[in-house]
């Protein structure tokens, strides 16, 4: 029977520092290794046999994931906030921390994270960067509101990013000066950059052969929309890994934090353990949710009565992700 050895990575943008262990707990090596495919294909070379592997989950991980992926056992990601809390310690290195992590893979007490697969990653990308720049849209269109306020010059706030509106603004700035008329011009351009991306990036997530009956599901539900659905099937993945409509509650961050003691308990703001792509979406989207959905529009006027518009929109929220948790039509969940 070959003797498995546990590695703790600890990964940096140059360079991984490395502890390898044996099922004792012997200490069979450490060191650092490059941060590149080249320096971790010399470094495998090396292994002394079969081993289980363990990095923390940051920007730099899902490639060294996927690579070393097929050379070893298994590999796991760690959740880095719940690693801070299980190794935190006095003193603090790069040596140690792949030392602790290693300890706690080879323990099995290493709180392990989920990790999307190659293509689900992939496509979450794409999504991610169609958000950038639909932030970076919003940003220049109200520098372009900024502009004419600043020179004093009246606009249709509704009007004001269409085309034909816009050009005929221009034409009659005849008391603005021309370096905000070509500023004008410039952010005109660059709007429609963005706006274009951004269409391209959902055409070509929405046209995904994976996708497409997925989104079609999420968006029979009234009051979900192709970027919500989008959103949660690429965030989320595999909807079976909540044991609980309240663990895919708190992951989406639609709940407060809580702190109990001695039979008090007190609830704080919305908590900051969750998926901040998918809360960000899922909250805009509950604003205007209860326009399409009659159910949610009850359970906003509801809330409202009750004078939080904060505390209606989480409740629409937290309806409508029950009925998107299950995926199903929300006539079958109703």
């Amino acid at each position: 029977m070959r003797t498995l050895y546990y590695i703790g990575l600890d990964v940096h943008k140059k360079t991984i520092a490395y502890c390898v262990k044996n099922e004792q707990g012997r200490l069979m090596g450490r060191g650092t290794v490059e941060a590149t495919r080249q320096g971790l294909r010399q470094w495998l070379k090396g292994l002394p046999g079969p081993w289980v592997g363990a990095l923390e989950a940051t920007l730099f991980t899902g490639w060294i994931y996927d690579f070393l992926k097929p050379h070893a056992v298994a590999v796991k990601v760690a959740h880095p906030a719940m690693l801070k809390a299980i190794g935190a310690s006095k003193k603090k290195n790069d040596r140690i921390d792949a030392e602790v992590i290693c300890d706690l893979l080879r323990v099995n007490l290493l709180p392990e994270c989920y990790m999307a697969d190659e293509r689900t990653r992939a496509l979450r990308r794409m999504l991610r960067y169609r958000n950038v720049v639909v932030t970076m849209a919003t940003r220049m269109k109200n520098k372009m509101a900024g502009l004419l306020m600043e020179v004093g010059a009246p606009y249709n706030k509704k009007k004001l990013h269409g085309k034909k509106y816009f050009r005929e603004l221009l034409e009659n700035l005849e008391e603005a000066p021309e370096s905000v008329v070509e500023l004008l011009r410039l952010s005109r351009g660059q709007l429609e950059m963005f706006t274009t991306i951004q269409r391209r990036l959902v055409e070509q997530l929405a046209a995904d052969r994976a996708l497409i009956r997925r989104v079609t599901l999420l968006q029979s539900i009234k009051g979900v929309g192709e970027v919500t659905a989008l959103t949660w099937a690429l965030e989320v993945g595999d909807p079976a890994r909540f044991g609980s409509l309240k663990h895919a509650i708190s992951y989406c961050g639609l709940c407060s934090a809580q702190r109990e003691s001695a039979g008090k308990s007190q609830r704080g703001p919305l908590s900051k353990m969750r998926n901040k792509h998918l809360q960000t979406i899922l909250i805009e989207a509950a604003k205007l949710a209860p326009r399409w959905n009659p159910e949610l529009a009850a359970i906003y006027q509801r809330e409202l009565g009750r004078g939080n518009a904060n505390r209606a929109t989480l409740a629409v929220d937290k309806r409508r992700s029950a009925f998107v948790a299950r995926e199903v039509p929300q006539t079958q969940v109703a």
